[in-house]
């Protein structure tokens, strides 16, 4: 961590060569030409001019861009999203004052991290020929041999004290890029609210593969052990074990296209997806599996919400797959009943040979239970007695 807030520094100090240029010619200019006599207004004249276009450059969107990326890189990313493409005067001038701490640091320290190793050898020669420093203007004598080891020892120290300096210096700018750099609470809830509907995308797609392909999973498995038990005895059964086997995978692949077209590139209208209209195909499909299926549809289709048809046929086709899942072949039970601004489905079947059901748990539940949640209806799963009943109830319009 050391070296990389190291190497940050030294990157400010690079870029801080331009500007030191920069400010050597200001105040040669300004010394000739307002303050022939004055070098401390030269300099102060001459400074200014440079902190106004060091200001001034700070505001470059590229130079945003390469402040945010040197922060992410070698502080350790303290300012997550921030990648310098920013819009509002209060944000542009936060990561200006970044690019000037990050200059001003890196200038002092690149030039002490060039000044030790450069005095340490000095001092090495020095004790050989008991010269440290050796000019026109001046000579700086020192005891020749071990009397002046002392000189290489203090440098030495001083490259520790450097090492703690630019780990200090570096942490401070960490943390100074978190305030200045990261994400502002308006920014925050809004990654948030992006990262919950990917998410919420995310299950929704899961759901509907789990209860499409696991459907259809479901009926394959029952239909291919039955065709596999009556291939010699029962040829016209293993057929039509065959066809129900054919008809799911059918469906199935028709839904994974649907849900890879909304992956690949929210292509909705790959496949339309099945609704309440499509509940005599689902019960025929469970016919075909083996299941003893009687369903009852009261009112008409039409008259329901596209969104509630589809989730509600959703949670049906669950009903049906667990039934054949868990409880064999065992009569199914399926009304619905399509009211004046709602409407109340109900699956019961007896519980067969699995007398334990999971009433709390399983992904099946859950995802029935979060598609009324979505819908705003209630959804109630469980045995009753020796029948396990799910009752889902929705309404839409005025509440």
């Amino acid at each position: 961590m050391t070296y990389r807030r190291w190497a940050y520094l030294i990157v400010g100090g690079a870029l801080s060569v331009p500007y030191l240029v920069f400010a050597v010619a200001a105040v040669t200019v300004v010394s000739s030409v307002l303050f022939e006599s004055s070098t401390v207004g030269a300099l102060v004249v001459g400074g200014a001019v440079t902190l106004v276009v060091v200001v001034a450059t700070s505001f470059l969107p590229v130079v945003r861009v390469l402040e945010a990326v040197a922060v992410r890189e070698l502080l350790g990313d303290p300012a997550r999203g921030a990648d310098g493409r920013v819009v509002g005067f209060r944000t542009r001038a936060r990561h200006s004052l970044m690019f000037l701490l990050h200059v001003g640091c890196g200038a002092v320290l690149s030039m002490v991290s060039l000044a030790v190793p450069v005095g340490f050898g000095l001092a090495v020669i020095a004790m050989v020929t008991g010269q440290l420093v050796e000019s026109d203007d001046a000579t700086v004598d020192v005891p020749p041999g071990w009397e002046s080891v002392w000189l290489p020892i203090t440098f030495v120290i001083g490259f520790v004290v450097l090492l703690y300096l630019v780990w200090g210096v570096g942490g401070v700018l960490r943390e100074v890029a978190k305030r200045l750099l990261g994400m502002s609470a308006a920014e925050r809830i809004v990654e948030l609210e992006r990262q919950t509907e990917r998410l919420s995308e995310r299950t929704r797609l899961a759901r509907e593969l789990h209860d499409s392909v696991g459907h259809a999973l479901s009926v394959v498995t029952v239909q291919a052990g039955a065709a596999r038990r009556t291939l010699h005895s029962d040829p016209g059964f293993t057929e039509q074990a065959l066809t129900a086997i054919e008809e799911s995978a059918r469906t199935a692949l028709d839904d994974l296209d649907h849900v890879l077209g909304l992956l690949r590139d929210g292509d909705t209208t790959r496949a339309p997806q099945s609704g309440l209209d499509d509940l005599p195909v689902l019960v025929g499909a469970a016919r075909l599996a083996g299941a003893d299926v009687t369903a009852e549809l009261h009112g008409a289709p039409a008259d329901v919400p596209a969104v509630v048809s589809r989730e509600v046929y959703r949670i049906l086709q669950e009903c049906l797959t667990n039934a054949v899942r868990h409880a064999g072949r065992v009569p199914v039970a399926m009304t619905v009943a399509i009211m004046a601004g709602g409407l109340r489905a109900t699956v019961t079947n007896p519980l067969g040979a699995a007398r334990v059901q999971r009433a709390g748990g399983g992904r099946g539940l859950r995802g029935m239970a979060e598609r009324a949640e979505l819908l705003g209806g209630t959804f109630c799963a469980g045995p009753v007695g020796v029948r396990w009943e799910v009752v889902v109830t929705v309404r839409w319009g005025s509440r």
